[in-house]
């Protein structure tokens, strides 16, 4: 008997739809309290995913989701980099 894995999946904070882990860009409030992007999708802390898209990123920013998701204000560098990853 083959076991299929199941594959893990989470909300987009910006247009709410459910995806693919891998496929999605993690951002994390570590428990020092800095909010860095993590590629990996595996440092400790509390996190949240947003879609490599600029329409979701912009949503997500715009509704201010993303802070909410981490109860903390996100700085500019942590949006520029993101801003960076999604058009890359």
């Amino acid at each position: 008997m083959v076991r299929v894995k199941k594959i893990p999946q989470r909300k987009c904070v910006g247009c709410q739809e459910m995806r693919n882990k891998k496929d999605l860009i993690r951002v994390v409030r570590t428990p020092e309290g800095d909010i860095i992007v993590d590629p990996t999708g595996k440092k400790a802390g509390r996190g949240a995913y947003v879609c490599p898209s600029l329409d979701c990123l912009n949503q997500a920013i715009k509704g201010k989701r993303l802070e909410k998701a981490l109860a903390r204000p996100v700085g500019p560098e942590v949006l520029e980099l993101l801003q960076e990853k999604v058009v890359t």
